[in-house]
């Protein structure tokens, strides 16, 4: 189940519709409060959020999703008019796994909908060693993740590009790979997105942002 949490009826109502008819149950909630209803009766398999609502603001919403026991690995996608890139950044840094700016096409929103489920699902049956680059160990079937032996604090999409990048130590992949093969869009994708994940993971690695190397005119690849 996807729960839409958004107070506008008419994109609502489109946006579920549009799931529903690509074969993903969903259900839109006008408020928070219809949210912690659903919740209760049915936990998510994701959850898409506006930012702006009545009652409250999808960042406070996905701050407590990510503290609830039972909800706090669920993937959550931003649906929102805000699209200035602090805006973008805010909602990454608080835990969002994805971000979607309006006005935005019901195809791609569905293509990223799925992208969200299929990594979801394919975490769970990820082999149980772990992946060490420097002073970073990822371990991928417990969705954990240490800096020099200490916790390190990721979202899911994050975790999973940081993972992929750490698979193949050395080897450089471009921004459009990175799309196809970490967020599984079957469509032409901005690869901004990309370049915001990356600086987000080095904010969080800190004086070892340098994991993460640049290769000009290319793309990305983790220090070999």
């Amino acid at each position: 189940m996807v729960y839409y949490v958004e107070d506008d009826t008419n994109i609502r109502e489109l946006t579920v519709y549009a799931l529903t008819q690509a074969g993903i149950e969903a259900k839109g909630c006008a408020d928070d409060a219809e949210f912690r209803q659903a919740c209760e009766e049915q936990l998510p398999s994701a959850v898409l959020l506006d930012i702006m609502l009545p009652d409250t603001d999808g960042l406070r919403i996905l701050a407590r999703i990510r503290r609830t026991r039972g909800l706090s690995d669920v993937p959550v996608m931003m649906l929102t008019a805000k699209d200035s890139e602090l805006d973008t950044v805010r909602a990454l840094d608080g835990g969002a796994d994805d971000y979607l700016a309006k006005p935005f096409g019901m195809m791609e929103m569905v293509s990223r909908v799925r992208a969200l489920l299929r990594r979801s699902s394919r975490a769970m049956s990820e082999p149980s060693s772990s992946l060490v680059v420097g002073p970073v160990e990822l371990w991928p079937s417990r969705r954990t993740v240490t800096l020099e032996g200490e916790p390190l604090s990721l979202t899911m999409r994050e975790f999973d590009l940081l993972a992929f990048l750490m698979r193949s130590p050395g080897e450089v992949f471009s921004r459009e790979a990175l799309l196809r093969r970490v967020w599984g869009w079957d469509f032409d994708g901005g690869s901004r997105t990309v370049d915001v994940h990356v600086q987000t993971i080095r904010s969080k690695l800190g004086e070892h942002a340098g994991l993460i190397q640049t290769v000009r005119g290319v793309g990305y690849r983790v220090r070999g």
